[in-house]
């Protein structure tokens, strides 16, 4: 039987994601602190709907004031505007590409430990199926005995009633 099974505790078999523990430390992309959970923050929100919707608009508007003349801050072709989109990407790639490293590395841990956990299942469902082919073979010999018995039994009160047909006969003729 596995050891490592057998010692576990019935808390411990409970515990589902118990594999999954000695990689929490990889749930956080770019680290606890400040810096981190912003980090993660802007990765995530690059690519929603909110952002896309938000710069379209924005865009729009910037384009408009400008091409129409009421403003005179960036005017056609908008280098300004190429060059806010140029320190937008030159931020934004870094973060999405950090957040899908660590992400990869979070989906290989916890593909390890889904691993490991189907491993620890597998063990166990060979542990009970050797057990139950013990337990079938002790059904077997307990079921040979009990045959052995009752012929033995059978047996022995054909014997009793032989002779106790010869004790009446003697009884019978004295």
């Amino acid at each position: 039987m596995n050891t490592s099974l057998a010692s576990e505790t019935p808390e411990t078999s409970q515990r589902h994601l118990r594999f999954h523990e000695p990689h929490a430390h990889l749930s956080s992309a770019f680290g606890d602190d400040w810096f981190g959970m912003r980090a993660e923050g802007f990765a995530r929100f690059f690519g929603t709907p909110t952002f896309l919707i938000g710069q379209t608009i924005l865009v729009a508007i910037w384009i408009t004031l400008n091409g129409a003349g009421l403003t005179r801050f960036d005017v056609f072709p908008f280098i300004l505007l190429n060059l806010a989109f140029s320190l937008q990407a030159a931020y934004a790639a870094p973060l999405i590409l950090l957040a899908q490293t660590r992400q990869s590395d979070r989906d290989k841990a916890h593909a390890d430990a889904d691993a490991k956990h189907r491993e620890a299942l597998a063990q166990a469902g060979v542990e009970r199926q050797e057990l139950a082919a013990i337990q079938s073979a002790q059904i077997i010999a307990l079921v040979e005995q009990n045959t052995n018995l009752t012929r033995i039994t059978q047996e022995l009160s054909q014997g009793i009633k032989r002779l106790t047909d010869e004790i009446h006969r003697k009884v019978g003729a004295v």
